[in-house]
């Protein structure tokens, strides 16, 4: 089971097909029991290093500029505050949502509907949206509002690479700075998701580092760095739509199922 959750969260987490819609069901296609939440630390503590040292180059250059209150690179520093200012709405509605135990969040029609909805808005968005824009043209205005995006990943299905990508392609962005500024956002994301989680497993007392724990860091890093070269050599070339499809179909099959009673309605 750790290595299944490994490779799910490895490949889906950057990729715009939602990470959580997968890991959801991995109980169900499986029949096995939830693998706990030290592995899910675990598996996004592994995506959170690979993402680090993937944007190691950014990253550095964000943290110089920050660091000089934009004396060395005023640009680097100004994005850096955008991206800071676009993780608060999430952090506030994550907050709540982690604590709100909204049942419905786990029903497998929200996963299929969300699935097909947030894949048809991501289609709409790179086939009518023109492109004009690369990192350099960046705004606060678009920031905050990808951003503000970003908060339906908090939904099973919807997809977080997804939403973001889908907010910077309607401002006009390419795929590629799309897809970048994506994976830069979900750097603070994917931390206080990490924090969260991490101070309820204190919070319970059900801390517990161990093989299985490293394994998963591990695996779920390898893959995660693997995907994201994919992922963007695959967007400097082509477009949106193989993923698309994948969601389309993924939420129809799920919406069958359910109503042909092969799969039950909550996890």
């Amino acid at each position: 089971m750790i290595i299944l959750v490994s490779l799910v969260q490895g490949i889906t987490e950057f990729l715009p097909v939602s990470s959580s819609g997968h890991l959801v069901l991995l109980p169900i296609l499986t029949d096995q029991p939830y693998q706990g939440r030290t592995i899910d630390v675990a598996a996004h503590v592994g995506t959170l290093f690979a993402v680090m040292f993937f944007l190691r180059v950014e990253i550095t250059r964000i943290v110089i500029g920050i660091g000089s209150f934009g004396r060395h690179n005023k640009s680097d520093a100004r994005l850096g505050l955008m991206l800071i200012a676009a993780t608060i709405p999430v952090i506030v509605a994550g907050f709540y949502v982690n604590y709100a135990n909204w049942n419905w969040l786990t029903a497998i029609e929200t996963l299929a509907w969300s699935n097909l909805i947030f894949a048809g808005l991501l289609w709409g968005a790179d086939r009518y949206g023109v492109t004009v824009n690369n990192m350099k043209a960046m705004r606060f205005s678009s920031a905050i509002f990808i951003g503000f995006a970003q908060v339906f990943a908090l939904v099973p299905g919807a997809s977080r690479s997804g939403v973001t990508m889908t907010a910077a392609r309607i401002f006009g962005f390419d795929r590629v700075t799309a897809a970048r500024f994506s994976l830069l956002l979900s750097l603070p994301t994917i931390a206080g998701a990490g924090i969260l989680k991490t101070k309820d497993l204190v919070s319970d007392g059900d801390l517990v580092l161990g093989g299985d724990a490293v394994l998963v860091t591990l695996f779920s890093g390898l893959l995660a760095f693997i995907a994201m070269r994919a992922m963007i050599a695959w967007l400097a070339r082509a477009n949106f739509n193989i993923f698309v499809y994948y969601r389309l179909v993924l939420g129809i099959v799920l919406l069958w199922a359910v109503q042909t009673n092969l799969i039950t309605q909550m996890v």
